[in-house]
C-alpha cells in the first residue's frame, strides 16, 4: 500500500512539473500565429529563403511553408552541382526544389548562371589543360544556360544571372576571374542575352554583395548603367543584404535603393542575412579564446539593425519587389563556417530551435 501511495504521488507530481514546465514555456518563448512573413507583408513584396533539398520535409518544410512564399535554391543551380562535367548535368537537387514550389505555390528565383566561384574546372580548359578561346567558352556558357534555364521555363520568374562581377578592389572595376581573362566584358553581355533567348519572360538580376557601401555602388551602378544603355535584357539588380550589426548605415542603404532605382530596375534583396560579428572576407581559423555567444548586447543590436533595413524596405515598397533571406534559421548557416570555421553565427530570424527570435517580432511590428 505504502508502495502505491508513494508511486502516485510520484506520478502526480511530475505531472504538475510538466504542466508548470510547459506554462512557463508558453509564456517565455512566443510562439508563431497561423501568419507567417509573407502575411504580414503581403501589402509589401514577397519574402522568400535559400533553401537545400534536405530542408524540404521535416520541420524546416512546414516553416518554410508558414513563414515564406518564394523560395532560392542555395546551391543546387550553381554550375558546379549542377553541370559538373561537359556532357552531364545532375537535375536531381534542382527538381526537388522546383517540384516542392510548384507543389506548395510558392515563386521561385533562380541562382545563379554565370559566376567566378563554384564554376567546374572543365568550363574553362581544353584537353590539354590550357584555358579555352573565348569563342570556346561563351559557346559553353550559352550551352549551359540554354539547358537550365529553358528546363524551368515557365516555373522559375526570375533569375540572377551574372554574380558579383565587380571586383573587391575599389581601385578596379571588374573582377579579374577567368570569365574576364577569357572573354572580358562580353561574357556579362551575353550571359544576359542567352538567358533572355531561353525564356523571354523571365526577370534577369546582376547581383552583388556590399552594394551598400559607396565606392561599390557607384561601380555597381556604372556597370548596370552601360548594360541598360546598350539595350542588354536586364530587369533588376539583386542586393545580397549579407550585412552585420554593424553595418549598412541607413543612408548607406537609402542612397543605394535610390540610387539603382533611378536606373528603372527592379531591386532584389537576394541573400539577407544580419551577422553579429564584423565583416571579414577572408577565410580563417577560429582564434583561441574567440568568444561565439549570442549575447544579450548583441541580440539587442541585431534587433535594432533588421528593424531599421524593414522599415526602410517598407517605405520603398514601390521600387524593392522582392526580400529573401539567406537560409531558414541559426540552425544551420553558411556563417558557421564562412569566415570562420567552427564559429557559430546567428544571423536570422528564427533560432536553432526553429523558433522566432525577439527580433521577429520587431520585423512584423508595423
Amino acid at each position: 500500500m505504502y508502495l502505491y501511495k508513494t508511486c502516485n504521488f510520484l506520478i502526480i507530481s511530475a505531472v504538475l512539473a510538466c504542466s508548470l514546465q510547459n506554462l512557463y514555456s508558453q509564456s517565455s518563448t512566443p510562439k508563431t500565429s497561423s501568419k507567417g512573413l509573407k502575411d504580414y507583408y503581403k501589402n509589401y513584396f514577397p519574402i522568400g529563403v535559400a533553401v537545400s533539398p534536405r530542408a524540404l520535409q521535416g520541420p524546416e518544410a512546414g516553416l518554410i511553408l508558414q513563414q515564406f512564399n518564394s523560395i532560392t535554391p542555395e546551391n543546387a543551380m550553381k554550375m558546379g552541382p549542377i553541370h559538373p562535367e561537359e556532357n552531364r548535368y545532375f537535375w536531381d537537387d534542382a527538381d526537388a526544389i522546383v517540384n516542392f514550389a510548384q507543389t506548395n505555390k510558392l515563386r521561385i528565383r533562380g541562382h545563379n548562371l554565370c559566376w567566378h566561384e563554384q564554376t567546374p574546372k572543365w568550363i574553362f580548359t581544353d584537353a590539354q589543360g590550357k584555358n579555352v578561346t573565348k569563342e570556346v567558352l561563351l559557346k559553353r556558357l550559352k550551352d549551359h544556360i540554354n539547358a537550365v534555364v529553358s528546363r524551368y521555363k515557365g516555373k522559375i520568374y526570375a533569375w540572377d544571372v551574372v554574380n558579383e562581377a565587380i571586383d573587391d578592389d575599389s581601385t578596379k572595376f571588374l573582377r579579374n576571374s577567368l570569365w574576364y581573362q577569357i572573354c572580358g566584358e562580353d561574357f556579362i553581355v551575353k550571359a544576359f542575352e542567352y538567358a533572355h533567348q531561353a525564356d523571354p519572360n523571365a526577370l534577369l538580376f546582376y547581383n552583388d554583395y556590399n552594394t551598400e557601401r559607396p565606392e561599390k555602388t557607384e561601380r555597381v551602378y556604372q556597370l548596370l548603367k552601360k548594360l541598360k544603355e546598350a539595350k542588354v535584357p536586364v530587369h533588376g539588380v539583386g542586393l545580397q543584404a549579407h550585412w552585420s550589426i554593424y553595418e549598412p548605415t541607413e543612408k548607406e542603404l537609402r542612397n543605394a535603393i535610390e540610387k539603382f532605382s533611378s536606373l528603372g530596375l527592379q531591386i532584389h534583396f537576394t541573400e539577407v542575412d544580419m551577422s553579429v560579428y564584423r565583416w571579414e572576407k577572408n577565410r580563417r581559423e577560429r582564434k583561441e579564446g574567440e568568444s561565439d555567444a549570442f549575447t544579450p548586447e548583441l541580440e539587442q543590436k541585431q534587433l535594432e539593425q533588421y528593424k531599421k533595413v524593414f522599415s526602410i524596405f517598407r517605405e520603398y515598397k514601390k521600387a524593392i519587389t522582392s526580400v529573401t533571406f539567406w537560409n531558414i534559421s541559426d540552425k544551420s548557416t553558411w556563417l558557421d563556417s564562412y569566415p570562420v570555421r567552427g564559429r557559430k553565427n546567428y544571423p536570422l530570424l528564427f533560432d536553432q530551435n526553429l523558433q522566432p527570435k525577439k527580433v521577429y517580432w520587431e520585423v512584423i511590428k508595423f
